[in-house]
């Protein structure tokens, strides 16, 4: 951890050590919001906390910055809080372990929430000096981005004077993004009926999987636990009569699933016809998933005899059925722009529970009738199966703006920094700008951040040198004045 104590960022790394200490997983933001508030009222800063825990605070112009335009900073408070198999780690009350590994900074066993608590340390690291030179600061911290957007959506803006925004919820450095894809989130359920039977049950792992971003990694066609889970089932009743007892993959909607572990039951006498047909599974999606998602593996945790509480053969039915229909990944790609996807999904969480298969999609599109179309084709199937649904989360597209005074002064900073053009780029993971634009009229908008990989994975982690560079760019785009 020295290399964070002697950065030349290192006021950024404290404050993002002090927020990694406080637990703030999407739906667990009170604490880190009333730190937030508590920074400001320490500071004598003017701040607002409103009920849904999001926090503005406002910094006024430094000396000879008076005259220029105010600069709204924004970034989300949550982070998708995973973590491994056999971690111990209550993520709900417990901060996480820190290490660096030569230039990444990542966290022992969980995901390191750098996506977007660097953000929130870039933030107040510029509203604790007293020497950064900058215009009238306006901070947006919002909360549950990652579970649907819902402070961006709750948020009061009408405290900000700024027309432009430097949104700090990116993850490769030197690329400005300047639009992105609109979204939703829905939830399936299809009701199942249960009865017991005799045989053996075979606790079952579909996992090895690399997971990802379903937005940032989804075009590299990694394999879905949840999806594949589903087809294992599919293709087993197709050579006996095998039964649904548990299942259950997946962390979040948005986050494709490493691992999915499902129960399944088999009359004594279809013990070796269902063996085999698991070993011919597994060897027939290792070759599709080689070079894709090449530590693919259904392993048998356990193999028990007895009599099981399982679902129907008509239910089990069902729910094959829907897990193989359901469509998944990218469905198209943008004609206007080469290399970005256009329309995606993702089966991020799958469970049974109780008499009740449950499924969480995660929705994108840049064109809203495609999003649409694409909700509308997963409530066909889950009607056609008597499955139930609702749809939330709904946020709209982030539309490029031609015209754009913070994005040519950005360029500029960036040129005369380091010689060369910053990529200008639209994505398809879903960012707040969307909705923020929709509440302040003409909001001139850019997405930056540092080098980070496998975001929302327990892989993630967090270039210390990409921090770096980013924190004296931010630095000097604050202190060119118009």
């Amino acid at each position: 951890m020295e290399r964070l104590w002697n950065s030349e960022a290192k006021e950024v790394f404290r404050f993002f050590t002090e927020i990694c200490a406080i637990p703030h997983g999407s739906g667990n933001v009170e604490k880190i919001s009333d730190y937030l508030a508590a920074f400001a009222k320490e500071r004598n800063l003017e701040y607002v906390q409103d009920e849904t825990k999001n926090v503005i605070i406002i910094r006024e112009a430094a000396p000879g910055y008076e005259a220029e335009e105010p600069l709204i900073l924004q970034g989300h408070m949550d982070m998708v809080a995973v973590k491994k198999p056999g971690c111990t780690k209550d993520m709900v009350r417990e901060g996480l372990d820190l290490e660096t590994d030569g230039d990444w900074l990542y966290a022992r066993d969980t995901s390191l929430g750098g996506d977007d608590g660097i953000a929130v340390a870039i933030m107040l690291a510029i509203l604790d000096s007293e020497k950064i030179a900058h215009p009238r600061i306006e901070a947006v911290f919002t909360v549950d981005e990652e579970t649907g957007m819902d402070g961006a959506r709750a948020i009061d803006l009408s405290i900000c004077r700024g027309k432009r925004m430097l949104n700090l919820d990116s993850e490769d450095e030197g690329i400005f993004l300047t639009s992105c894809a609109g979204g939703a989130r829905l939830h399936g359920n299809l009701s199942v009926e249960k009865e017991t039977m005799e045989g053996y049950q075979y606790h079952i792992l579909v996992g090895g999987l690399l997971g990802g971003h379903s937005g940032g990694e989804i075009h590299k066609e990694r394999g879905n636990s949840n999806c594949l889970a589903g087809r294992l089932l599919y293709e087993c009743q197709k050579k006996a009569d095998v039964r649904l007892v548990s299942l259950e993959g997946g962390l979040a909607d948005n986050a494709i699933p490493r691992q999915t572990q499902l129960a399944l039951a088999v009359k004594k006498e279809e013990t070796a016809v269902f063996e085999a047909a698991l070993q011919a599974f597994e060897a027939k999606v290792k070759k599709e998933l080689e070079v894709k998602d090449p530590g693919f593996a259904v392993s048998v945790q356990e193999k028990s005899e007895g009599v099981f509480d399982v679902l129907t053969a008509q239910s089990s039915r069902k729910a094959a059925f829907l897990l193989l229909m359901m469509p998944n990944g990218v469905q198209s790609m943008s004609a206007d722009i080469p290399g970005l996807v256009q329309t995606s999904l993702n089966l991020g969480i799958l469970k049974l529970d109780g008499k009740e298969m449950q499924m969480d999609f995660s929705v994108r599109s840049s064109l809203s009738s495609q999003k649409e179309l694409l909700l509308d084709q997963l409530k066909a199937i889950l009607a056609s199966q008597g499955g139930t649904w609702e749809v939330f989360g709904d946020y709209p597209a982030w539309e490029y703006k031609k015209d754009s005074v913070l994005r040519d002064k950005m360029v500029a900073v960036y040129q005369e920094m380091y010689g060369s053009r910053p990529q200008v780029e639209a994505i398809h993971a879903g960012l707040e700008c969307g909705i923020l634009s929709g509440k302040i009229e003409d909001l001139d908008c850019v997405s930056i951040g540092p080098d980070m990989r496998d975001i929302h994975t327990t892989e993630e982690k967090l270039s210390i040198s990409s921090v770096e560079r980013v924190w004296k760019y931010v630095l000097a785009v604050l202190a060119r004045k118009d």
